[in-house]
């Protein structure tokens, strides 16, 4: 008896030092989301709205970055609001690979805690997507392609930033091994800023929802990685 309770003390305090993942609790809707690139259909207004974004390897305070999330049946829907007075698009004929020198939004889903593998979309204000799929660590196929007609992402640039609105079928959701009727989607909520400095150099300044362990940049990693949970 007094082994059990020892090998019940020890769980315990395992739990208890164990930190939690981030959470984010996405509320679902009965009817189909209508995407405009720029979060205007009334179903968003009942979604939660998660702010808590910063820099993880800078002091100072990042712009504001907005996410929200609803789903329903058969779709999951995201809306990013990104604050930003210099939006750089990138177009050097590169297609999607442009999206990696412009401001972006981005998702990580991972398939299992050792991300092996994970899939990657990284959305800029042009509503590009640089769509990859990874295995630990950062063995990236870029010129991989989520399930064709399974995504849809719309844009738009205002004068205060740019919004990306997208859904997702969970048809492909299961079919890439990321949702598994559990109600969990384990993600990676990024967000590249790009910079114009004095001199006219642009640095990257990166924001995330969850602060990795890694003492450099660095968001393909377990440890960058949150929970949204479906409500049911």
């Amino acid at each position: 008896m007094r082994s059990i309770l020892s090998l019940l003390a020890l769980f315990l305090l395992y739990i208890s030092c164990t930190p939690s993942m981030k959470s984010y609790t996405v509320k679902k809707i009965n009817q189909a989301l209508h995407l405009t690139g720029e979060g205007t259909d009334e179903a968003w207004e009942n979604a939660n709205s998660l702010s808590d974004f910063s820099y993880p390897w800078r002091k100072e305070i990042a712009p504001k970055t907005t996410f929200k999330a609803l789903y329903n049946d058969t779709h999951f829907y995201f809306l990013y609001r990104a604050t930003d007075p210099d939006i750089i698009t990138k177009k050097r004929g590169l297609g999607e690979r442009d999206v990696v020198e412009s401001d972006r939004v981005e998702i990580f889903f991972q398939a299992d805690d050792k991300m092996n593998p994970y899939y990657a979309l990284e959305m800029d204000a042009l509503a590009r997507v640089l769509d990859t799929e990874g295995r630990f660590y950062r063995d990236i196929d870029f010129d991989w392609n989520w399930p064709e007609g399974q995504l849809v992402l719309k844009a738009s640039i205002d004068s205060k930033g740019y919004w990306v609105e997208g859904s997702i079928s969970f048809q492909s959701l299961r079919q890439l091994g990321v949702y598994k009727d559990d109600h969990i989607l384990k993600v990676g909520l990024y967000r590249g800023e790009y910079v114009t400095e004095a001199n006219g150099d642009i640095i990257t300044k990166w924001i995330s929802w969850v602060q990795p362990d890694a003492e450099q940049p660095d968001f393909h990693i377990p440890s960058s990685f949150g929970i949204l949970q479906l409500e049911q």
